[in-house]
């Protein structure tokens, strides 16, 4: 199954009689990825479903978040490979402690184990685009970590990087009095040194602080 958006290059695959190919004339990110998926599924109830895509730079991460999202619900792929900007595939692919480090690698690493295959040049492409590329790969997998509640990890994830080089007490400040917790009950709780720095955050270290949150009764929606 292909996504794209221009009806004419749909239109010119469709006409090349690829008879195994199903073309999805749409924009990926309103594209029930999960659909498709069980989709696929019961056309082939015994294959690995694999997702592939060049994914322009200005829709990569918003594409990212939603495979994930997907994935997350139905866990019906085997693995992703993607082709993206250099700087996108950084942050994708970044450790902790690292400048890349944020968002979308945390979220990533909960679902899969990622690599890069590949690093391309400008000149690769014709017409030759002014930026580097580079395709990475992503092998899904079960969470290293319990993460009961996703919407509320990525939340905190995403409040808590917006202050990524702040020390933890001073990053969490903002809004931990209105989730009910505050800033050094919280890191207490979580077993964590307030002078760390969220950019240095392990996985499961994040989780533990999304754990506190999961146990605050009525605790106000980040």
């Amino acid at each position: 199954m292909a996504i794209e958006i221009d009806r004419d290059l749909a239109a010119g695959l469709s006409g090349r009689g690829l008879g195994r190919t199903t073309i999805v004339v749409g924009d990926v990110l309103k594209t029930d990825l999960r659909d498709l998926g069980r989709r696929a599924r019961h056309d082939q109830p015994h294959g690995r479903l694999r997702l592939a895509g060049n994914l322009p730079f200005n829709i990569s991460s918003p594409v990212l978040f939603r495979m994930l999202a997907a994935q997350r619900d139905g866990g019906l792929f085997h693995d992703a490979t993607v082709m993206l900007q250099r700087e996108v595939a950084d942050r994708l692919i970044a450790q902790p402690g690292t400048r890349g480090y944020g968002p979308l690698a945390i979220m990533a690493a909960v679902q899969a184990d990622t690599a890069r295959l590949l690093s391309l040049p400008p000149g690769a492409f014709r017409p030759m685009p002014r930026v580097r590329s580079a395709v990475v790969g992503l092998t899904f997998r079960p969470s290293p970590v319990e993460i009961p509640d996703y919407a509320l990890f990525e939340a905190l994830v995403r409040r808590l990087f917006q202050h990524r080089r702040k020390m933890l007490a001073n990053a969490l400040a903002p809004f931990s009095e209105d989730v009910g917790v505050g800033a050094a009950e919280w890191l207490d709780r979580a077993n964590l040194d307030g002078r760390r720095r969220p950019e240095t955050l392990q996985l499961a270290e994040l989780a533990r602080l999304a754990s506190v949150l999961e146990a605050v009764p009525e605790r106000a929606v980040l």
